[in-house]
């Protein structure tokens, strides 16, 4: 390749045609896995069978030993039951693949799910906390419990605990985070059974109040779960972006990728269990269309690659930092190409200009020119010509000729 050292009005070189080849290394491209549907259907399952068995277990044990902490355990039971039937239908729904309706998924049904889910928690809590003032209030007429609603306490432990282990475990794998808050949940209610245990023995022991202050900490566990449910479901809802730490990484990531001079609106959000970004890549002005587009698809692969949650990426190809909005004024092809006809109309026929290749560079627009071969002697003659007769020519910036 060669460089001249003349420079004209507006700035032109005389090249001869490159030949370039860019490679990257081999690399290996894994699928992310899918995930284990059946093995958390199979959980939910279970969960729901666990559940409607400590539903009635505590309901009833709980009428039956006079303790009003039992039943308000068991009504926090019954919602971890519709809790699983909420989660294994929005689970169905929730993975199913896009389509023309959903072109990115289903997973927005488990945010939404899980919005609803959390309202229930809360007005279920604001029942269970009246209920137990009230109780309060009249304490002289509240009935002491018996040593069965211990028993129920102790077996509501070990299982909900067992639960929320397995849940979490599964929810963590498939990233499903409406999983992993069905599995708190279940923790949620181990806890409150520790509270209903520590209450009913203290009413067993001469304490009475202590049951209803125990009944009091369970609906406010109840509420903290379902105000949280509901707090990551509107952050969802609304395309909250990712914690910035999370951002920051992206964005160090995509700027160390070969072929890219800056990265500017880095968008994300969640879509369910997956991330989706949008982003604006700046490579060089010079480059082909197609290699930036190739420097795109790179630098997709190499997100995939360092973070598996994300799912989807769209990426904008810029020469420039166009963050912000501005007024285009700049001709397009048609026009450009016709203006410099008419400036050159007495000094190059038509049929001279094979190819003319445009970059749009802030204000002005820099040409490459591909004329047809002549003596070497005349290329100089000629480039000055053209250029002294395209000097008018406002949104002009610099000529680069070449023959072929």
């Amino acid at each position: 390749m060669k460089k001249s050292n003349q420079t004209m009005s507006k700035g032109f070189w005389y090249l001869e045609p490159p030949s370039a080849q860019m490679t990257m290394p081999d690399q290996e491209i894994t699928k992310m896995p899918l995930p284990q549907q059946q093995q958390t259907r199979n959980l939910l399952l279970l969960s729901g069978v666990i559940d409607f068995t400590l539903v009635l277990l505590k309901i009833v044990v709980g009428w039956f030993s006079n303790s009003h902490a039992l039943i308000a355990d068991g009504i926090h039971s019954f919602s971890d039951l519709v809790t699983d039937i909420m989660v294994w239908i929005l689970n169905r729904v929730g993975t199913e693949e896009p389509d023309e309706d959903h072109p990115y998924g289903h997973a927005r049904f488990e945010a939404i799910g899980a919005l609803i889910l959390g309202a229930v928690l809360v007005i279920v809590a604001g029942f269970l906390v009246y209920d137990s003032v009230l109780r309060l209030i009249d304490i002289q007429s509240v009935e002491i419990p018996t040593w069965p609603a211990l028993v129920a306490a102790v077996v509501s432990m070990g299982a909900k605990e067992w639960l929320y282990q397995i849940t979490r475990n599964i929810g963590e794998k498939t990233g499903s985070n409406l999983l992993v808050a069905n599995a708190w949940h279940h923790r949620s209610d181990a806890l409150s059974s520790v509270i209903v245990l520590i209450g009913v023995g203290g009413a067993i022991l001469g304490v009475a109040w202590l049951e209803m202050v125990a009944a009091i900490g369970v609906a406010f566990m109840i509420a903290l779960v379902g105000l949280k449910l509901i707090k990551e479901s509107i952050e969802e809802l609304v395309d909250t972006a990712l914690a910035e730490s999370t951002v920051a990484d992206i964005q160090k990531t995509i700027e160390n990728a070969s072929g890219v001079h800056g990265v500017h609106s880095l968008r994300t959000r969640k879509m369910g269990p997956a991330v989706i970004l949008e982003i604006h890549l700046q490579v060089d002005p010079a480059i082909s269309v197609s290699e930036g587009h190739y420097i795109g698809d790179w630098v997709t692969q190499q997100l995939s690659y360092k973070f598996r949650e994300i799912n989807d990426v769209t990426f904008h190809i810029d020469i420039e930092d166009d963050a912000h909005a501005k007024v285009l004024t700049l001709p397009l092809r048609v026009e450009a190409r016709r203006e410099l006809l008419k400036a050159w109309n007495d000094h190059l026929p038509v049929e001279d200009m094979q190819k003319l290749t445009l970059h749009y560079l802030g204000e002005v627009i820099n040409i490459e020119v591909y004329l047809t071969e002549c003596p070497a002697a005349d290329k100089f003659e000629q480039q000055k010509v053209l250029a002294e007769a395209a000097a008018t020519i406002t949104w002009l910036g610099e000529i680069k000729f070449w023959y072929s």
